[in-house]
């Protein structure tokens, strides 16, 4: 929680105002923030809430509009999440929330108390600073409702939409005519579809108007929430907020007819259901909404139109981009490094990058102080500075700092693709070998036990095999952090950078990754996507951001270069390494998590999707070898590198996915039972005139 927030909200207010609005909805908690997780427990958070709505209170914007804001209070000893609906220094009515967030990246229950009083309304007790400014001494508290003198309100909070019996259901049947929904909703792929699919259906069957508020930004945690607020009226999408964006505040407004909702309310179904509903409480506020012709929550006549929606490659481009620009500026160092293989992942992480310069770069042009006063102070320029972003390239020239660590075993090919890279994206760009450092570190084991261990290629065991590419991916991490402190002292400048990660989903799912390599880093903008989404954002960029470079990285085989090439002239492929394709793993890692399955019942679904180009043997051997190295790697998640949450499978043990770390890696009965149930199944693969499909 900051005075920053109090300010947003008050800027946020003003805007609504000058466009005419009359009722103003802010995102849930938005005076604190949302991502203050344990901070909720704390007496500090909810005193210093109540300063800064005391704050807003007694504020000249704030005066003659409605204005929904959230924040954390104590009733009676038990902390909510809450509403405050406020008028004119006066407040009318504080609603807690009744469902909440608690599986997946949420702990609300951790911290707040539902609400379970359905349409209850109890007194709360206000402390002494409101009182002064109020003249309260008690308002309500509870499940209620506001009834202008035109039209009534009730409030719906983020989680109760997604709820099968939905609060705006019963509102909506008592006569509610405007739904209020304040909302902390995180960015993954492909999932924005879901809520405004939720908020049509509502207002299609219930008639009504819909105010949807969502945090957008970086909360000091692994989410990006991805704002796209919107208007609803009647199943219709009158009003949409971008669902990525640099500023601070952003409003939405719509003139809306309330008239509209009464016409659309005349089915003899709808109101036979509504003559039984049963009441809720109403709170009377002595106000109209309206001008004397319809509600007013906007300055012009609305019309409605399609949701807009981004591709999931361009969400790729735009919300690590966000989320990094955030993290940078709050965090307050001078840019980023990234080791730069030659590899399409951290190629991916790259690009993020600089799609993140770009989008300074547009905002400074369109006049965002708060952008170009952050990019001043990133790169060092004085107070009397009039420097401007205006080319992505020299931006990231300022900020972005990229280095190849090459070995004896790195080609030719991957240094010039990481060279040729950073010099099209602009990144201050360094290339060094550290055979040197290698030869130190085995030389102190080989002093120590007079042994001395080669690779496999070389007649060595998979230990010395294991452990000599253990040590390059190590001292990477080592050389990564020494250089992320002192590059920019060595140009000159003050401050440090942040390390980038760069290992995607499946890598994490499967611990294709050696523990503290160079994966271990501040934040990892690809930690959350898929390989097979990277490969579909990389060959997106190549166009959207005119970089034809990024043809080589699709077109390499994805390679650690950690060995020496053996006799037979063969890459070291990471796919055959791990013993199964990318695009599995993907299939892997949904079954797993978001389908809930373990080793039998995953078995069981891939032998119906994959039976036709796969014996049912070859499937529960691929099955069986996802579930050991799965089980025997997870231990890496406990160290893994903050990422930015994209995927509903990710594997991240500190936050999203609640499972051991330490597994019986064998599956002794789950095992059995498959190789039992493989044996009696038909061999489809094998039968004359069946497809052969495509494993997807």
């Amino acid at each position: 929680m900051s005075q920053g927030n109090c300010e947003r909200i008050l800027r946020s207010i003003k805007i609504a105002k000058a466009k005419g609005a009359t009722i103003r909805v802010g995102p849930e908690l938005e005076i604190t923030g949302y991502g203050c997780l344990d901070h909720f427990l704390e007496g500090d958070t909810f005193l210093h809430s109540w300063e800064m709505l005391a704050t807003i209170l007694q504020s000249e914007e704030a005066q003659d509009i409605v204005c929904d804001i959230g924040m954390p209070i104590a009733h009676k000893n038990c902390t909510y999440n809450c509403r405050v609906i406020i008028h004119n220094g006066k407040i009318v009515l504080i609603r807690p929330k009744m469902w909440m967030a608690n599986d997946g990246n949420y702990r609300e229950l951790r911290h707040f108390t539902p609400w379970h009083k359905h349409r209850q309304v109890e007194q709360h007790s206000l402390p002494g600073i409101i009182r002064r400014i109020t003249g309260q001494s008690f308002v309500p508290f509870g499940d209620a409702v506001i009834a202008t003198e035109d039209t009534v309100i009730g409030v719906e909070l983020c989680e109760e939409l997604f709820t099968p019996a939905s609060p705006h259901i019963l509102m909506g049947l008592d006569g509610v005519e405007i739904f209020t929904n304040s909302s902390a909703s995180h960015h993954e792929l492909r999932k924005l579809n879901r809520r405004v699919d939720l908020i049509k259906e509502a207002t299609q069957k219930l008639g009504g108007i819909y105010l949807y508020a969502n945090q957008q930004g970086c909360d000091g945690d692994r989410l990006y929430y991805d704002g796209a607020c919107m208007i609803a009226l009647n199943g219709a999408i009158l009003a949409q907020g971008s669902q990525f964006s640099l500023s601070d505040v952003e409003v939405i407004t719509a003139t809306i007819d309330i008239e509209a909702v009464r016409a659309h309310r005349t089915d003899s179904s709808r109101r036979m259901q509504a003559s039984q509903a049963e009441a809720y409480e109403r709170i009377i506020l002595d106000t109209r909404l309206d001008g004397g012709m319809g509600i007013r929550v906007g300055e012009d006549e609305t019309k409605s139109g399609e949701f807009m929606y981004h591709t999931p490659e361009e969400e790729i481009a735009l919300g690590p981009a966000c989320w990094l620009w955030d993290y940078l500026r709050r965090s307050r160092v001078q840019g980023y490094f990234l080791p730069l293989s030659g590899g399409i992942d951290s190629c991916a992480t790259a690009v993020i990058v600089h799609s993140m310069c770009r989008l300074v770069v547009t905002a400074s042009q369109h006049g965002d102080e708060q952008v170009i006063a952050d990019a001043r102070r990133m790169t060092g320029e004085p107070e009397y500075s009039t420097y401007v972003p205006n080319d992505p390239k020299e931006f990231a020239n300022r900020i972005f700092h990229t280095c190849y660590m090459g070995t004896e075993n790195s080609s030719p090919e991957t240094r010039k693709r990481a060279k040729d890279l950073a010099a099209a994206i602009g990144a201050y760009h360094v290339d060094l070998n550290m055979d040197t450092a290698v030869s130190a570190v085995k030389g102190i084991f080989s002093f120590v036990t007079g042994r001395t261990p080669t690779f496999a290629v070389h007649g060595g065991s998979p230990a010395e095999n294991l452990a000599l590419q253990n040590i390059q991916a190590r001292l990477r991490m080592v050389v990564g952090y020494l250089f992320a402190q002192l590059l920019p002292w060595a140009r000159g400048k003050v401050g440090a950078l942040l390390v980038l990660g760069s290992a995607n989903v499946d890598e994490s799912l499967r611990g294709y990754l050696t523990k503290y390599d160079c994966s271990s880093a501040d934040v990892n903008p690809i930690g959350g996507i898929s390989k097979t989404d990277l490969k579909k954002f990389i060959k997106y960029a190549e166009t959207a951001f005119d970089l034809p470079i990024l043809e080589s990285f699709l077109d390499a085989i994805p390679s650690a270069e950690l060995i020496p090439i053996g006799a037979d002239n063969a890459v070291q492929s990471d796919e055959a390494e791990m013993g199964m394709t990318y695009d599995e793993l993907s299939v892997f890692g949904r079954l797993r998590k978001v389908e809930k399955c373990g080793p039998l019942s995953m078995f069981g679904k891939l032998v119906g999707e994959w039976g036709t180009t796969l014996s049912p043997s070859q499937i529960a051997e691929k099955v069986k070898h996802f579930w050991f190295t799965y089980a025997i790697n997870r231990h890496k998640m406990t160290t893994i590198t903050p990422s930015v949450h994209m995927e509903a499978y990710s594997p991240d043990d500190n936050r999203f996915d609640m499972r051991p770390f330490l597994y019986p890696a064998r599956f002794d009965h789950q095992f059995h039972k498959i190789d039992v149930l493989a044996d009696s199944l038909p061999n489809r693969a094998t039968q004359p005139g069946v497809d052969k499909a495509k494993v997807d």
